[in-house]
């Protein structure tokens, strides 16, 4: 694993309190690979002897009703993990993951996991404190989207996906807007509305190219939502 995809497995809330050795033990197992817009990575039922983190790119877990249709859980974003809760209770994936565009992904197995634990068992308690770390993040995002309004959670998610810089930028949405609503926890509808009020401070949005005027307007737009 590279020096750059460790630092990555660093920056993960779930690692986050580890030893370095720990990292090293668990970045000497894991398995990264690229993975095509489309790409299923695992599917509802199967036997969970996995988890994931995501490098970069976008994924969707989903679930299939009876019928057949496609209910999306929620969108996972780089630098996230999933599919550990399934793993590590030694049951099923509850949902499908499919990859919604090009993505890389770390695969941490679940023999590959256990035989760091026998390496070194301080991993299992630097993860219970950066579980409970989580959790409280977690919590965090809930308050944040039941309390802050939409233009601005809309206004932190395009900074998340804009170039880095000031000044003006163009570039284009990483999925479709029903996804990115259900990313930000709202109806199609009211993303609409709120993309709209974004033109306010610059923001165009033609299809899923996305004009900034200026990008410090849209990033004050977003730390204003974080400090209501």
């Amino acid at each position: 694993m590279s020096a750059e995809d460790t630092a990555a497995l660093r920056a993960i809330p779930l690692f986050a309190k580890l030893t370095d050795r720990a990292v090293s033990l668990l970045g000497g197992v894991a398995i990264v690979r690229p993975v095509s817009r489309g790409t299923t990575l695992f599917l509802q039922d199967e036997t969970a002897d996995r988890f994931f983190v995501l490098l970069d790119g976008w994924v969707k877990l989903y679930r299939l009703t009876r019928d057949g249709t496609e209910a999306v859980v929620h969108v996972i974003g780089p630098a996230e993990s999933f599919a550990e809760a399934a793993m590590f209770a030694d049951g099923k994936f509850p949902v499908c993951a499919e990859a919604v565009t090009d993505a890389r992904v770390m695969t941490l197995t679940a023999d590959g996991f256990a035989r760091c634990l026998r390496e070194d068992d301080r991993i299992a308690f630097g993860m219970l404190g950066s579980l409970s770390v989580r959790l409280r993040h977690l919590v965090t995002q809930i308050e944040q989207l039941q309390v802050q309004p939409a233009p601005q959670r809309v206004a932190a998610f395009l900074m998340r996906v804009c170039p880095p810089g000031d000044g003006p930028a163009q570039f284009q949405l990483p999925f479709d807007k029903a996804l990115i609503a259900r990313r930000l926890g709202m109806q199609p509808e009211t993303l609409s509305r709120a993309l709209a009020k974004l033109r306010a401070v610059g923001v165009d949005t033609q299809g899923l190219t996305v004009n900034v005027a200026e990008r410090a307007a849209l990033r004050a737009m977003a730390e204003a939502g974080e400090e209501e």
